[in-house]
C-alpha cells in the first residue's frame, strides 16, 4: 500500500471531520488538549499501514518498520507508548472514515457475523478487559469469549454495512440497521430467517434470501436466487482475509477503545485493496423456479 495516496485521503477527511466535530464537542469546542507531535492523520495512517503490512504485532510494526523505515514520511515519531494513547483518540475518526469508504449497493448484497474471540476460554475468569462489554457465545467452533462483527458486503466484496456487538447478541438485531441504505436482494444464512425482520426489510426494497431449515416446508424459488445461495461463501472469505490478513482478532487488546479502533483500522486496509474477493455474476436471461 502506498503511504502518499492513503494519508492524502485520510488528512483531508480529517479536515474536515475536525470542523465538523469540534464545534458539537463538551465545551463547545474549546476542551483543554495538549498538542501532539504526531497528528491525527499521521496516527490513523499508521494503523492502516500496519493492518495492511501483515505484521501481527502493533509493536514490533512501528519499532521495526516506522521508525526504521518512514521516518522521513512521519518526521515527528513519538515513543511506542505514547503512540498507543494517541491511537485510543482516533477510534471515532476512523469509524467515520469508514463509512465514507463504503461501497455501492449493487442490488446484490451478502450478510454475515463473525466472532472475535478477545481471550482463551481458561482465561476468561481473570480477564478483566472487556467486563460488561463482551459476552460468551457458541460458534461453528465452539464457545468463546468476546464480540461480534455484524458485516454486509456486495458481490464485488466491498463493505457495505458494519456494527459491532457482544457476542450474545442475535444476529438478526443489527441486521436493519446495517442495510439501511441497500435495495435488491440480501443473501444470508440460516441464523436471519425471520418473518419479521423479512417484512421489514421487504418494505423498503430489500428481499432477504435464506436457506430452510429441516423443519420448514419446500417452496418455489429462482433459480438466480439459488445460486446466489450458493455464492454466499463469498463473505466467509472476506471474513477470513479481515481476520488473518488485516489482523481484526486477537488477544492482545488493552482497553476497549484500542480494540474498536483496531477493527476499524483493519476494515479500512480491506477496503484500500486493490483485489477484493468478488463474484462475476450475469444474470440475462429468465430462469424457471425450482423447490429447495
Amino acid at each position: 500500500m502506498k503511504i502518499l495516496p492513503l494519508f492524502c485521503e485520510i488528512d483531508d477527511f480529517c479536515q474536515v471531520f475536525e470542523k465538523v466535530y469540534e464545534p458539537r464537542a463538551l465545551g463547545n469546542g474549546k476542551r483543554r488538549r495538549r498538542a501532539t507531535r504526531l497528528s491525527q492523520s499521521e496516527v490513523m495512517t499508521i494503523l492502516v499501514l500496519y493492518h495492511a503490512s501483515g505484521y501481527k504485532n502493533l509493536k514490533a510494526f512501528y519499532l521495526e518498520e516506522i521508525i526504521r523505515h518512514h521516518s522521513l514520511e512521519f518526521p515527528a515519531l513519538c515513543s511506542y507508548r505514547r503512540f498507543v494513547q494517541l491511537q485510543a483518540r482516533c477510534v471515532m475518526p476512523l469509524f467515520f472514515y469508514l463509512l465514507m469508504r463504503r461501497g455501492n449497493c449493487t442490488g446484490i448484497s451478502f450478510i454475515d457475523a463473525t466472532a472475535l474471540k478477545v481471550c482463551h476460554n481458561l482465561r476468561i475468569p481473570s480477564h478483566k478487559v472487556f467486563a460488561g462489554s463482551a459476552a460468551r457465545d457458541k460458534s461453528s467452533t465452539g464457545w468463546y469469549y468476546g464480540f461480534k462483527l455484524h458485516l454486509a458486503i456486495n458481490e464485488r466484496g466491498e463493505i457495505l454495512g458494519f456494527y459491532v456487538t457482544a457476542a450474545n447478541v442475535d444476529e438478526r438485531q443489527p441486521a436493519d440497521w446495517i442495510t439501511q441504505t441497500l435495495t435488491g436482494k440480501l443473501v444470508g444464512d440460516k441464523g436471519y430467517i425471520s418473518q419479521s425482520l423479512f417484512e421489514t426489510l421487504m418494505n423498503r426494497g430489500l428481499r432477504l434470501i435464506t436457506k430452510l431449515r429441516k423443519n420448514m416446508k419446500n417452496r418455489f424459488v429462482e433459480m438466480e436466487d439459488k445460486l446466489l445461495l450458493r455464492k454466499r461463501a463469498i463473505i466467509e472469505t472476506v471474513n477470513d482475509q479481515l481476520k488473518n490478513i488485516s489482523n481484526i482478532e486477537h488477544t492482545r487488546h488493552r482497553s476497549l477503545w484500542n480494540f474498536l479502533g483496531n477493527v476499524a483500522a483493519g476494515l479500512i486496509a480491506y477496503s484500500w485493496k486493490e483485489k477484493k474477493p468478488s463474484l462475476n455474476l450475469n444474470f440475462k436471461t429468465t430462469i424457471p423456479s425450482i423447490v429447495i
